[in-house]
Order: C-alpha cells, then sequence, then structure tokens
C-alpha cells in the first residue's frame, strides 16, 4: 500500500483514511487520434478537518471576508511515500454538509497539461502584446523592403499575396494592364504592376509562438519549437484580418460642425444633428426616410467608404475614384448613430462630403435639409499595429491547429514544469520499456478491435479561395486533402482532421507574351467570384526569389523595379531537389515545377507522409488489437513512467492507450496497443 500525499500551494491537506484516489492517463487515444494534450484528472473528498478548513478559509461560511476563491485554480501535488508523483491544479467543487456542519470538500485534481487550455482561456492573438514589438509603418516604401526582405533573418515580411487584383505577366510592350507585373527595362512608360496596398505583412509563426510563451509564463521546450526545424520554423502567418483595403485604426471619418434642425410636417416631427463624424436622428416619422450621401473630390486616388449604422456596416463601396454618390433607402431608419467611414492607401483631398436628408410623403419628397462638410484630407500613412492586424483566432486554436498541422503531442516536465513538444514519432521514440509480465492479474483480460473508423481524413480549414476553389471543381478534389484507410471495404465511421487554417493554391505566372515560364509565383486571396474574401487564417512559407524583375507600383503616378520578391509557396522550397517538404496533408502538384512538367509531384514530404503515417498505418494494421489486462505495478514504475514508454508483457512489446491506477494499491488497469 502507497501513502498518498496531497499538497495545495504548498501546504499538505488530510485526507479520508479509506479515500480511494484513482487516476487515468491516456496519450492519442486511438478512438480520439486528433487528442494533443495528455491529460488527467480526479474528483475526490476531503475531510473537513481543521488544516482543510483553514486551507479552504472555512468555505461554507458566507460571511467570512478574503475568503477561498473557488473560481481560480491552485496549484498542487501528489506524493506517494514522500516521493513525487505529480504536478498539477485542483479545483474546489463544493462543500457537503451533515446536519448543518461542514463534512467534506469536493475537489478536482487536474493534471499539468490541462491548464494550458486554462491559461490561454478565450484569449485571441490580438491578446499578444509582445508582438507589438514588430510594428512598421503602413507605406509603399516599407511594403517595398519588406517584400524584398529575407526571411530567413526577418520575423515580419511581404509576400506576393493579393486581396483584390489577379496578377499576369506580359513582356508585351504594349500591355499596359495594371496588374501587369512584367516591369520594362528603363522604367517605360505605361504605368503599371502590384499595387502596394494590394500586398499586407506577415508574421513567423514561431515569433507568434514565444508570444504566447511569454505572454502566459509558459516554457516550450526545444524539441519541435525551435530554429534548426525547417517545415515549422520557415512557417509564416499573413497578417490578413479584414478583408479588402488595409484598415488604418484611425481611419479618416467625415470631421464636421455641430448643427441642429427641428422640422416640423403635418404629422410627424424628425429632429436630426450632425455631430464631429456622427449623424443623429431621433423621432422616427411614419414615412419612408432617404439619406443621401455625396463625396466630390478631384484626386485621381483609388478609395472605400463604409456607412456604419449604431457601428454596424450597412453600405461599403468598395474601390472606387472620382465622385461618389451613395443613395442609402430603408423604412426603418429612425434613430441611431451613422457613421462615415473614408480609407485610402494614397494621401487623398475631398472637397465636400454632403448629407442630403429627406422623407417621402406619399409620391413627393420632402427634402429636410442638407449638410455639407468643409474639405479635408485622408492621410494613408499609419502604424501598421500587429495585434490589430492579425486574423480574428483564438490563441488555443492557433496552437492546436499547429499541433494537427504536425502530429503533436505535449506534457509538463514534473521536474522542471516545461511544457515538453514533440512529434509523436519523436514522442515514442524516447521511451523505454519496463517489464510487467510478473505483475500482471491474469483471472481477466480481453482483447479488442483496435480501431472503429473505416477512414481517416486529413485536410486544411478552409479551400475556397479562387484557385483552390477552382481545383476543387475542375478534380473533384480537394486541394491538400487526403485520406487514408488500409485499401480494404472495412466498417466503421470516417475521422476527420481539420486544422483551422486556409489552404491556397499558388500560381506560378507565365509571361503571356512568350508562354515560357517566369519566376514569379503569387497567391490570389479573393473567393471564387474574385471579390475579397477574409477565409481562415494563411500559413505559408516565403521564399526569396528573383530572375524576372516585377513592377511595383509606388502610388497611382509613379512605379518602380524589384529584383527579388518574397513568393509564397506550401512547400519549403520551389524545388524538391532542396526539400520535399511541404504543408499539403497530400503530396499535391508541385505548382512550381508543374509550368515545366505537369505531373511534376516532387514535394513528398506532405504533413500526412512525414508526421501520421507510421502511427496511422500501425494503427490501421489487420493483426492490430487493443489488450486489457489489470496489472499491480510497484511503486518504482508509479513514479517513472511516462506514456511513451512501452510495457513488455511475455516478450510481447505494447504502446500504453491508456492507464487507470489506484494509487493506493498500484492496481492498474491498462488498454495496450500492440507495438509492431
Amino acid at each position: 500500500m502507497q501513502k498518498i500525499q496531497l499538497y495545495i500551494e504548498g501546504e499538505r491537506v488530510d485526507m479520508f483514511e479509506d479515500e480511494s484516489v484513482t487516476i487515468t492517463q491516456s496519450i492519442k487515444n486511438v478512438k480520439d487520434i486528433d487528442k494533443i494534450f495528455t491529460s488527467f484528472s480526479k474528483t475526490f473528498s476531503l475531510p473537513a478537518s481543521k488544516i482543510n478548513n483553514k486551507i479552504f478559509k472555512h468555505y461554507y461560511n458566507f460571511d467570512i471576508v478574503g475568503g477561498f476563491d473557488a473560481r481560480k485554480k491552485k496549484d498542487a501535488n501528489i506524493e506517494l511515500n514522500n516521493l513525487p508523483f505529480r504536478d498539477g491544479k485542483i479545483k474546489l467543487e463544493g462543500v457537503d454538509l451533515k446536519n448543518n456542519v461542514p463534512y467534506s470538500y469536493r475537489i478536482t485534481f487536474f493534471g499539468s497539461t490541462v491548464t494550458l487550455k486554462d491559461l490561454l482561456g478565450e484569449d485571441k492573438l490580438g491578446a499578444l502584446s509582445d508582438l507589438n514589438s514588430n510594428t512598421l509603418t503602413y507605406d509603399s516604401a516599407t511594403l517595398k523592403t519588406k517584400l524584398k526582405a529575407n526571411p530567413v533573418t526577418n520575423d515580419v515580411i511581404a509576400p506576393l499575396i493579393t486581396h483584390t487584383q489577379r496578377l499576369i505577366y506580359d513582356s508585351n510592350s504594349s500591355a499596359n494592364t495594371k496588374g501587369n507585373v512584367f516591369y520594362e527595362t528603363g522604367g517605360g512608360s505605361n504605368l503599371h504592376g502590384v499595387s502596394w496596398d494590394d500586398l499586407k505583412y506577415a508574421i513567423r509563426v514561431d515569433t507568434v509562438i514565444q508570444a504566447i510563451a511569454t505572454t502566459y509564463g509558459i516554457t516550450f521546450s526545444n524539441d519541435f519549437f525551435v530554429s534548426t526545424n525547417t517545415p515549422y520554423y520557415n512557417l509564416f502567418l499573413w497578417l490578413h484580418r479584414k478583408k479588402g483595403l488595409v484598415e488604418s485604426p484611425t481611419a479618416t471619418q467625415v470631421e464636421s460642425l455641430v448643427n441642429t434642425w427641428v422640422i416640423t410636417s403635418p404629422s410627424s416631427t424628425l429632429t436630426y444633428m450632425v455631430n464631429t463624424s456622427t449623424l443623429y436622428l431621433s423621432g422616427t416619422p411614419n414615412r419612408y426616410v432617404k439619406l443621401d450621401l455625396k463625396l466630390r473630390t478631384t484626386s485621381a486616388f483609388s478609395y472605400s467608404v463604409s456607412l456604419q449604422l449604431n457601428g454596424i456596416e450597412i453600405h461599403n463601396s468598395g474601390t472606387v475614384t472620382g465622385d461618389l454618390d451613395i443613395p442609402k433607402e430603408d423604412f426603418t431608419i429612425g434613430q441611431g448613430n451613422y457613421n462615415v467611414i473614408i480609407q485610402s492607401a494614397q494621401n487623398i483631398t475631398f472637397s465636400e462630403v454632403t448629407w442630403d436628408i429627406g422623407f417621402f410623403i406619399g409620391f413627393g419628397q420632402v427634402r429636410l435639409n442638407t449638410y455639407t462638410s468643409t474639405p479635408f484630407s485622408h492621410t494613408n500613412d499609419f502604424d501598421f499595429i500587429i495585434t490589430q492586424q492579425i486574423p480574428d483566432i483564438k490563441c488555443i486554436d492557433f496552437l492546436t491547429g499547429i499541433f494537427k498541422m504536425f502530429n503533436l503531442t505535449s506534457y509538463v516536465d514534473n521536474f522542471t514544469g516545461n511544457v515538453i513538444v514533440k512529434n509523436l514519432d519523436n514522442y515514442y521514440s524516447d521511451g523505454i520499456a519496463y517489464d510487467i509480465t510478473e505483475f500482471i492479474h491474469r483471472d481477466k483480460s480481453a482483447v479488442n478491435v483496435a480501431l472503429p473508423f473505416k477512414e481517416i481524413t486529413f485536410e486544411h480549414g478552409d479551400t475556397k479561395t479562387f484557385l483552390a476553389a477552382r481545383h476543387a471543381q475542375l478534380f473533384n478534389n480537394t486541394w491538400g486533402k487526403t485520406e487514408y484507410s488500409n485499401g480494404e471495404n472495412l466498417d466503421g465511421g470516417i475521422y476527420k482532421v481539420k486544422t483551422p487554417f486556409s489552404q491556397m493554391l499558388y500560381e506560378r505566372l507565365t509571361d503571356s507574351n512568350t508562354s515560357n515560364p517566369t519566376s514569379v509565383q503569387y497567391g490570389f486571396f479573393v473567393d471564387d467570384n474574385q471579390n475579397p474574401y477574409i477565409g481562415k487564417p494563411l500559413l505559408f512559407y516565403p521564399i526569396l526569389n528573383s530572375g524576372d524583375s516585377i513592377s511595383f507600383l509606388d502610388n497611382n503616378s509613379s512605379h518602380s523595379e524589384v529584383e527579388t520578391y518574397n513568393v509564397p509557396s506550401n512547400s519549403v522550397a520551389l524545388s524538391s531537389a532542396t526539400s520535399s517538404y511541404n504543408m499539403n496533408f497530400n503530396a499535391e502538384q508541385n505548382e512550381w515545377g508543374a509550368l515545366e512538367n505537369p505531373a511534376d509531384i516532387g514535394f513528398t514530404n506532405s504533413l500526412f507522409e512525414a508526421y501520421y503515417k507510421n502511427y496511422i498505418t500501425s494503427v490501421f494494421k489487420p493483426s492490430n488489437r487493443i489488450t486489457k489486462v489489470t496489472a499491480y505495478l510497484p511503486l518504482k514504475i508509479l513514479l517513472n513512467y511516462t506514456l511513451a514508454d512501452r510495457f513488455i508483457i511475455g516478450g510481447n512489446s505494447y504502446k500504453i492507450n491508456s492507464i487507470t491506477t489506484n494509487l493506493e494499491t498500484g492496481k492498474s488497469e491498462l488498454e495496450l496497443l500492440n507495438d509492431l
């Protein structure tokens, strides 16, 4: 019999003498193969003794000021015979009373890795203030610099991914289409190229991971999250939070004087006021109200206008040039705050912005009044604050997505407190073997079917961007997706492993004039109708490429040559001769090499091949079984085993699928997967 000792924030608690403490641990349970955090929990009772009442500050007494806060988990650890067993957290669930006298405290002990989810909670990537040390000015000069920046040494770069305009390459000197990135030697007179405001920055994924670690006081091990791990470290996250143009945190709003009019009509009264960037309407006339918004400018620069009612967008102009009229008619228009938000990538001046307000009586319009602003200018330069531009995703969901991509598992080192993160294959390779043959209770055992699924699918969460959607339509399969079965017609369902990320099909441009492949590869992040698209967060590999210079539109009146630029890719390298790793689950066609060889797959180390195949194929083997046995494990094994270890029984090796242990007796119910 082992003596169990429980400590809460360093204080030893009293336990019932007959309290049975049983814990269950499981790693990559074959019935839930995308379970990424090893964990266990146990709910049990503690006596309402003097010591425990002191620790829990008489929680049953409502009158105590500054009592025990049961809303928060507390650090805890379990010892067996005065030797460390497991660290974790406890949560107070409640107090049981008998005859109105406290009898016991109900608590739950959580294994350490569960607390990773607790630490991150519902926080989003935008909460990672450390990322703002990478803040840049959003203007053409900085965009061009970051487009040419080496991603090996720069944590923030600009990839050749557009969000409004499709690019072409046409060396015909008369081809002056705006999206033509061909650069004429000497500059040429034709104004075309990639618009700087059609580009956005991207940040290294590891920078985000390390910001999570710093923000929440986590130390990740250097097993996977390390710079020498190229398939992980070279990944970047595109900073695309909102479709269309990048929105400045201080987007220009209409500045105005305060004006108030009271209008009396035969049947209703309408009062409205224009007040510094806001139009107020109060009193709802029983009439058809019409608002006409007119903008006047002689500028040749493009801009967009968002009309908002109580902070909710009710109209968006899209990208326009020159004067703009926005009629807004609605039977329900009434009391509320109306905001006009103007965005432009260039400095632009408006001679006036006019509100025309009226309503209809029968078939006639009553014009109430007109408000016109004084001339004002919009300035495009602003700080690109990372936390305000990073995709809108929870930290835990982002981290979980990375775990799913690379088939990672994690656990907390009981000695250092570090979170150990490893690919599952590497995790198992570090395990040791324990021969438990002599400890097996042979009266009862069972051998069960290992896997209740006939097929497993692996895919990214969003493949709806233009080229990926067209690929699905043409070939009737999803870009980057793979399906695995052992080729037999098995019974069971389909298990899905899906990340929360977008997956793009990139395009290597061909010179329309010569039909020759160019060195330009880019991403077109729009929907199937070629409209701006928000999608899910996009991960990619940037590759600094050169060869064919591209034309870069610094503004609407000048362009310049860019000789090296970051092309986006699904692969670590453009050529499989350099690296065969890519972030498709399936070994898809090589976007780069396909122009020269349509049959080129090249990148054989897909996510499935590199990180899942060994484990999945072993699970699907016809000879695979789940063996259930009972063992009375000695203290030397209970204190030291990890879920990466193997158990040897009668000369046969088994991986631990799950283990449920009574800490007092050492009696353990084992689910073992034969290690073939």
